[in-house]
């Protein structure tokens, strides 16, 4: 257990001067709320009749003038001003119980319960006149509480470790966090409401993995005792999802908690969502179609326009997006065609362009590089960048015109891949083959190299209908419609090394 503070030690002595009195600090009876901070400063009418209210929530400040006192309690719709007085809650009794309790024994920070009536001071600010208070919860560790000088606000609690670290204290002190949250919400259930209107069906797939299958990514790993094998926490739900189509489903939906075991950055956490559908009977030319509907639907529910800032530059998300080929990409972006180059010339590309490349990369990789170093950054408004080279998409259908190609995209928005597709490939001998090359390509030493799923093939084997699939990134996409820079911003509990002291009290 941590040194406790001055202001900890005292807060425990609080505790216990309400347990003097016969005040329980962590009551287990429910306490009812009848309204909340927003709704009730909205409704307020002067001329209606008096309203008697029951709401809950955090001190956040307070003001104590003799005999009356002004609260500022936060509850999950937002903060309104409670005005109390010694006589209305101790009518008759004992006069030392508000100036102990309510004045020395409650701190910043407690949870309380207030009934009272809706009023407008004075100053005209909607308020609650309190006519009886209930302790909720005593708090036991002082908020970090911003204050302000002269307009400038200091000692906020600001720093982006602790925030993450501690994202109860950041929601609670900093308005704008839970803002983002809200938003994250919002644009999962436009999200599905789109798909189950469409008649998709939204599915559950394995986390724990025989084979970790469906991307190019580096699995974690894990034992199950019972079964005495090694299972990988899943890199991506693809494969389980064709699975389902095979089976006769004609659309399913997925939003799947992904797990690779790779770095870290401003974009990148081990452990992230992403949403993947897929449709029988479709192509990747109509997914583009569905994707672009899909963006404007959400960015309209959510925000209520399709034009979103993102620092300097407005972005226009109503469809149509444009489509350029990955080959006209990298010749737009570098002058130079690649089609038909074999691996040893595309690793002279790499190398006149100053793109690092190792033995262990096949000509996708070097594509992937390419494009990803010298075009990516490049796509701000919304682009499909279209028609892979195979040898980047092993789950792929072939294209139907040039059959060096595939029938894929992603969808590029202020630089990044926002959403992948592809016309999945549903010949089983054409899969078979492709898994092959994964797998030379892992003898290579690319460990991100897919593996061999042999009862996906089998599945194949007993037919799977023409089908296009699609994923998004949903972090990202709430990154850009939160107007975030950072994945840390947009995940509730982004992942962290641990805490030093932690790490000493666990050795000890």
């Amino acid at each position: 257990m941590h040194e406790l503070s001055e202001q900890e030690v005292f807060r425990r002595q609080s505790l216990e001067e309400l347990r003097s009195r016969n005040i329980e600090p962590y009551p287990a009876a429910e306490y009812e709320v009848t309204a909340y901070s927003s709704e009730i400063k909205e409704n307020f009418k002067d001329e209606a009749p008096r309203r008697t209210v029951q709401i809950a929530g955090r001190i956040m400040s307070r003001r104590i003038m003799g005999k009356a006192s002004f609260v500022e309690l936060q509850d999950s719709a937002g903060r309104i001003q409670i005005y109390i007085t010694r006589d209305d809650l101790c009518p008759g009794e004992d006069k030392d119980l508000y100036n102990v309790v309510f004045k020395k024994a409650l701190d910043i920070g407690d949870f309380i319960g207030i009934k009272g009536f809706v009023f407008r001071t004075q100053m005209g600010t909607v308020s609650v006149h309190a006519e009886e208070m209930t302790v909720l919860a005593k708090s036991l560790r002082p908020l970090p509480i911003v204050k302000y000088k002269d307009g400038v606000a200091y000692d906020a609690f600001e720093d982006p470790e602790m925030r993450y670290r501690q994202r109860y204290v950041d929601l609670v002190v900093n308005e704008g966090t839970k803002a983002i949250f809200i938003k994250r919400t919002q644009i999962f259930n436009s999200m599905r409401s789109f798909f189950n209107e469409c008649g998709y069906i939204e599915v559950d797939t394995p986390v724990l993995q025989n084979i970790p299958g469906g991307a190019n990514a580096r699995p974690f790993i894990t034992h199950h005792n019972a079964l005495d094998i090694p299972l990988y926490l899943r890199i991506a739900n693809e494969l389980y999802l064709k699975r389902l189509i095979v089976g006769g489903f004609e659309g399913v939906y997925e939003f799947s908690r992904n797990f690779r075991n790779e770095g870290m950055d401003r974009v990148h956490n081990p452990e992230f969502t992403v949403m993947e559908i897929y449709v029988a009977y479709k192509d990747y030319n109509w997914m583009m179609n569905f994707t672009e509907r899909l963006i404007e639907k959400v960015c309209l529910d959510v925000l209520g326009t399709t034009d979103i800032t993102v620092g300097d530059r407005i972005l226009h998300l109503k469809a149509p997006y444009r489509r350029v080929t990955m080959i006209d990409a990298i010749r737009e972006n570098t002058g130079i065609d690649i089609t038909g180059m074999d691996e040893e010339a595309l690793r002279a590309v790499c190398k006149k362009l100053g793109i690092e490349q190792d033995k262990s990369m096949g000509k996708g990789k070097l594509i992937d590089e390419i494009f990803g170093e010298k075009c990516e950054s490049g796509y701000i408004q919304p682009t499909f960048i279209t028609d892979y080279p195979k040898e980047m998409s092993p789950l792929c259908k072939r294209h139907r015109i040039n059959p060096e190609l595939t029938e894929r995209f992603e969808l590029m928005i202020n630089g990044k891949e926002l959403a992948n597709a592809y016309s999945e490939l549903n010949d089983p001998i054409d899969q078979r083959e492709r898994f092959e090359e994964q797998l030379k390509l892992s003898e290579k030493g690319d460990d991100e190299a897919m593996f061999i799923d042999q009862d996906f093939l089998r599945a194949l084997e007993y037919g799977m209908p023409p089908t296009s699939g699609m994923g998004i990134g949903m972090d990202r996409l709430v990154m850009l419609l939160t107007g975030q820079t950072s994945i840390q911003e947009v995940l509730l509990f982004p992942q962290m090394r641990p805490e030093k002291s932690h790490q000493k009290e666990e050795s000890t």
